[in-house]
């Protein structure tokens, strides 16, 4: 019997990266605030800031400024008073802080819909996932935390600009650029031809003229996922998919996330709401009707 294929998608020739750096501490590390660590700030009205720490910086914001010394030394979750007496509460950033608060080009795909895509799309450690377009790296930083170290992911970007930030995001979020991943600046169609991947999610404007190189690409039994804002979009999808007998149990959702105002007796739903952001459409590879 043959031995099998490789697990993951072929790396590209060339050079690899480097083994990143240890990676930012996260929220509740027994460590104290050292220089080069991520906090976030929030003030009394809910307002955060993001900054890194360094000796001999200082924050500058509209009730003063707090000098990074102050911080540098106090536990997670201590306090510092700016210059003109006002509070801010000291934490680590959590993924989502990350989403919202990071340099972006292209929309970013928001906190409530990485964590559907990674649960619907069912991206577990040592998965291999293709990943386009990878806009800001939000939707890639929740990929590769999913996939773990034993798993890969390869982003495709079309647009210079959109690929700078996003390497520069990814390389900030993890202490550097993890071995694990791969960003190839290019068509995802015709990047497709030499890969095979386990995990397919698209946040592009016509998801369905992937899907002929994707249907080659996945692995029978692997998912798709598509991200696309506008009914029409997952509507020219679905018939894509239904046409092709290579994709089954092809189902859309979307989620709408509604945050709570609790003081006391006096509860209620907040006036505002995430609302709709994108569709999720999921599909699952079929073998191939000419296979055995």
């Amino acid at each position: 019997m043959p031995a099998p294929g490789p697990r993951h998608p072929d790396p590209a020739p060339g050079p690899r990266h480097p083994d990143p750096a240890p990676g930012p501490r996260h929220p509740g590390h027994p460590d104290p605030f050292t220089a080069g660590d991520k906090v976030l700030l929030l003030d009394r009205k809910g307002r955060r800031y993001l900054l890194t720490l360094r000796d001999g910086g200082e924050f500058h914001y509209h009730a003063g400024v707090v000098a990074h010394d102050e911080l540098l030394g106090l536990p997670e979750g201590s306090t510092v008073r700016g210059s003109k007496g006002s509070t801010l509460r000291a934490l680590r950033p959590t993924s989502a802080d990350w989403t919202v608060k990071a340099p972006r080009g292209a929309q970013v795909v928001y906190p409530k819909d990485q964590a559907m895509i990674v649960a619907l799309a069912d991206i577990v450690p040592g998965t291999a996932v293709v990943e386009a377009g990878a806009g800001s790296g939000a939707l890639t930083s929740a990929l590769l935390r999913a996939v773990g170290p034993t798993g890969r992911v390869v982003s495709f970007e079309l647009r210079d600009e959109h690929a700078d930030i996003a390497e520069r995001n990814v390389a900030e979020r993890f202490g550097g650029l993890p071995p694990n991943w791969e960003l190839r600046r290019g068509d995802v169609i015709e990047g497709l031809t030499e890969l095979t991947c386990e995990r397919l999610v698209l946040d592009l404007l016509d998801p369905a003229a992937v899907l002929e190189g994707g249907g080659r690409a996945l692995r029978a039994g692997g998912i798709f996922c598509a991200y696309t804002p506008t009914v029409p979009q997952f509507i020219r999808l679905h018939e894509a998919l239904v046409a092709d007998a290579r994709w089954g149990l092809a189902e859309t959702v979307e989620t709408l996330v509604r945050g709570w105002h609790v003081d006391g007796l006096a509860v209620r739903p907040n006036h505002r709401m995430v609302a709709h952001t994108a569709f999720l459409t999921t599909a699952r590879r079929l073998p191939s009707p000419d296979s055995p």
